[in-house]
């Protein structure tokens, strides 16, 4: 039930719901009514599951598809490289493919990593506010390795609280940052930096940042109605500080009221 985006001033949300889809920006200041069923169908087979692993999968996908392999949260583990894959043709599309090594501001400084055909995408769904390119490799495994040797010097996770709160550090300057870091790294490393500086700059559709922060899920929280008043990230932002990680939730079904 991931939201779908699309890049714009400020960013398009569309939430999946059955066979269309709600325009949810247009939803904010309103009252939205959710009523989860119970009912979890995974996302990759369809089957019904009583629990969702890694965001929407039953357990047998879980262990043997290629969309939770381990290098994709970790892809310095890749070794599609080598010719090794739960599925290689999914690999070719997915680790065989130019990935970009990234620096972007969701709170403080963050490097990540993700594929090219994933930008700006990626950088939305971590509530980003401004991204650059650090370094271009031709596959997920050496992205991975400059993400591993320059989380010596930096963060490679999102503050997701400070995210929601726009609690960002505006000095930051992002070619400069860049500049810094590339110097950090190694000759073997120095020959994938990304010549082009372009800074890119992302704003979300939230009339007023939480101050108190209540996070909840559906299977605590099944029904619930609230006035939303932002989104950022994969989050829905309601008025009373609630908030809800809608990609958490892939696969369940629910009703929406408005």
């Amino acid at each position: 039930m991931k939201m779908k985006t699309v890049m714009d001033d400020p960013v398009q949300y569309h939430l999946p719901v059955g066979s269309g889809e709600v325009y949810m920006n247009e939803l904010i200041g309103r009252e939205i009514g959710f009523e989860y069923t119970g009912q979890i169908n995974c996302i990759r087979c369809g089957n019904r599951t009583k629990t969702s692993f890694a965001q929407g999968y039953c357990y047998p996908c879980f262990i043997k598809a290629p969309e939770t392999s381990e290098c994709v949260l970790r892809p310095e583990l890749c070794r599609a490289h080598e010719g090794v894959s739960r599925d290689m043709e999914w690999s070719k599309e997915h680790c065989l493919q130019d990935h970009f090594v990234y620096l972007a501001v969701t709170g403080g400084l963050k490097v990540g990593v993700t594929r090219s055909s994933q930008v700006p995408t990626r950088w939305i769904d971590q509530g980003a506010v401004r991204a650059i390119r650090l370094a271009v490799t031709p596959n997920r495994y050496l992205a991975g390795e400059i993400e591993v040797f320059l989380k010596q010097h930096m963060a490679d996770k999102t503050n997701w609280r400070q995210m929601l709160r726009g609690e960002t550090d505006e000095s930051l300057d992002l070619v400069r940052e860049k500049q810094r870091i590339a110097g950090l790294l190694p000759d073997t490393m120095q020959w994938y930096v990304n010549r082009d500086d372009e800074v890119t700059e992302l704003t979300y559709p939230v009339s007023e940042p939480p101050v108190k922060i209540k996070s909840i899920g559906f299977d605590k929280v099944p029904d619930f109605e609230a006035r939303l008043s932002g989104i950022k990230g994969q989050y829905l932002i309601f008025q009373d500080g609630t908030v809800i990680n809608i990609r958490r939730h892939g696969g369940y079904l629910v009703r929406i009221s408005f």
